[in-house]
């Protein structure tokens, strides 16, 4: 008899146990600002019970909706302290329970510091960057297994990888790192980029666990570096598990089912637009793999804002990179944004605006001049200068000067700076995952290489690297992504090529290396270029010549694009020369005399700080 009491106990438990096969978010902090946490229950007909909570928590909304799967309940946790609290479900004479944790926070975590211009960003993609952990290559739960000699499939590079090779990255210069992103992506193919989510409260398998990431985030931190992940808000993968059961038809945009986005973001704010072009660049999918989130659903935005809150808590973050930002509904992912910056004050958050106007970018930016016209504030504090890259891209080709190219196309791009809000906060770049590397363009071209990384180390804004330039790595965008996305030489085991320690790297490796770890040190603790003014001139004969100051210390930029030699007359310059003789060239470590001429050699730059 008692054999048989004890199986219907276990049998009744397994039972009910099996009624939740998710709470989302899985546990939550004390003393947030967002007090109210709305918690996700999924399971079979789990709408159909009557919820409590225990510890005389407060619940403020009980949510159903057409999916009976799905009940969403609202606690208030204001002055909860950190303990464990217990849901109880209850459906006529059965009942069941599920523990919520309310954890304990980071002293002054609601304060952290996030990335600025003072740091260097370093852009990898964890699958092509080192392979720290081959056990983790392939997961029995994931549908795509590793294949290194397949071009776009999964390589093996991880977050252990990562953590191993903290010290070559900050050795290199850079204080902070952007990874792609890390959730869980189960698609069948090209899953190694990680923008089709499956599951954005865990990290993918291959490339390590939850706990995982939040080591790198400490073993950074040891280091005085930062973490920053990438957010994907306007999209998930097709194979979430809240797309195969959706909880409302609407969490995702339908038309039903795929429509292409017709990708033309002006539509956004185009006051002569017509309201369908704008729906399809909002509501339209990026990719068919890639369904639409809808953020005007209260519940998808509430969603979305407490899965960030989570990440940043749980794994204590440094910033977030958006991705496709200005594809999401504009009102939507505004309060997205502005929810996580009421959360955390001094949280930076940049945004891809994939655009070519200096107006159409501003927009999107916070307090933007540009979209107060119409109203309008994104709350984003930064926006990538798609602009800027744009120039890099194909100024270093052009040694004869006219009125439109070579070095005026730099002077025009910071003319108008004045359409931004804070010029100080754009992501600045070469290159990133998505683009052409800037070392296939110029053919290796090292000289062209120190152009290039001069003018971003030294301008306005936030410096970010892609993984492999500072090695001379190139990669033909042309043959695909695959072909800009190559695994960094030495990050598996058998690698002939180690790039990652100076007797591995070859001689011009060591030559781009070298020159890269010099610049952005120098940059580190050069106050003047994180957030001195920027005064620049007119180029002359192809020459660019900018200077960084503040009242402390002046730092003069001269950038020589022509083939030639140029002697430049320094009186033109005496406004931001004024009484200095002479500048120490940070490149070459000589002294160089201000008094009257400076003669600089073609395709070469200058980094004078002035003396």
């Amino acid at each position: 008899m008692k054999k048989l009491i004890l199986l219907l106990i276990i049998t009744f438990s397994t039972s009910v146990v099996a009624q939740i096969d998710r709470m989302e978010p899985p546990f939550w902090y004390e003393g947030m600002n967002k007090s109210e946490v709305q918690v996700l229950f999924y399971g079979k007909n789990i709408a159909q019970n009557s919820v409590q909570v225990s510890n005389n928590v407060v619940i403020t909304n009980v949510t159903k909706t057409e999916n009976p799967n799905y009940l969403f309940v609202t606690i208030d946790t204001k002055n909860v302290k950190a303990q464990e609290l217990q849901f109880t479900f209850s459906n006529g004479k059965k009942a069941f329970k599920r523990n919520f944790e309310i954890k304990k926070r980071r002293p002054n975590s609601a304060l952290r510091k996030s990335f600025d211009a003072s740091d260097v960003m370093y852009l990898l993609m964890p699958d092509r960057f080192a392979n720290g952990n081959p056990n983790n290559d392939s997961s029995l739960e994931l549908q795509e297994k590793a294949n290194r000699s397949l071009p776009g499939g999964r390589h093996g590079g991880d977050i252990q990888g990562i953590i191993n090779n903290l010290d070559y990255i900050k050795e290199l210069g850079a204080t902070a790192i952007w990874s792609t992103p890390m959730c869980e992506d189960n698609d069948k193919g090209y899953s190694y980029h990680t923008y089709g989510q499956s599951d954005v409260y865990r990290i993918d398998p291959r490339y390590g666990t939850n706990e995982e990431y939040k080591k790198l985030a400490d073993e950074m931190h040891k280091r005085g570096m930062k973490l920053i992940k990438d957010y994907v808000t306007n999209h998930w993968g097709a194979e979430h598990w809240m797309f195969k059961d959706m909880p409302t038809y609407d969490w995702f945009h339908q038309f039903p089912g795929y429509k292409q986005s017709n990708y033309r973001m002006t539509t956004q704010y185009d006051t002569n637009g017509s309201k369908i072009d704008a729906k399809l660049c909002m509501d339209g999918w990026f990719v068919p793999s890639m369904p639409d989130l809808n953020q005007s659903n209260p519940l998808v935005l509430n969603y979305l804002i407490q899965n960030a809150i989570w990440w940043i808590e749980y794994a204590d973050l440094d910033g977030f990179r958006v991705d496709t930002y200005s594809y999401n509904d504009k009102e939507g992912i505004a309060k997205w944004t502005k929810a996580i910056t009421d959360e955390y004050p001094y949280f930076n958050i940049v945004g891809e605006v994939w655009m070519h106007d200096q107006a159409q970018i501003s927009y999107w930016q916070k307090d933007s001049p540009i979209a107060k016209i119409q109203s309008y504030n994104s709350y984003l504090p930064s926006v990538m200068d798609f602009t800027l890259h744009d120039v890099f891209g194909n100024v270093f080709y052009e040694d004869k000067a006219d009125w439109g190219n070579g070095m005026i196309k730099f002077y025009e791009n910071f003319v108008n700076d004045f359409l931004y809000a804070n010029p100080n906060n754009l992501l600045i770049f070469l290159e990133n995952h998505d683009t052409g590397r800037f070392n296939e363009i110029y053919k290796k071209d090292f000289k062209k290489y120190q152009l290039g990384m001069t003018l971003l180390a030294t301008m306005r804004g936030i410096p970010q690297l892609y993984y492999g330039s500072e090695i001379g790595m190139a990669g033909d965008k042309g043959k695909g992504d695959a072909d800009i996305r190559q695994d960094f030489p030495g990050g598996w085991k058998g690698d002939t090529n180690n790039a990652f320690s100076a007797k591995g790297r070859t001689a011009e490796q060591n030559q781009f290396f070298n020159f890269t770890k010099q610049l952005l040190n120098w940059r580190k603790n050069k106050e003047v270029i994180h957030a001195g003014k920027l005064t620049h001139y007119i180029p002359e004969n192809n020459v660019y010549v900018y200077f960084r100051h503040n009242d402390k210390e002046t730092v003069m930029v001269v950038i020589n694009n022509s083939s030639d030699t140029q002697k430049l007359n320094l009186s033109r310059f005496q406004e931001n020369i004024k009484s200095f003789t002479s500048g120490n060239d940070i490149l070459s470590g000589k002294t160089i005399d201000l008094k009257t001429e400076l003669s600089i050699e073609g395709k070469s730059s200058m980094i004078l700080e002035l003396k």
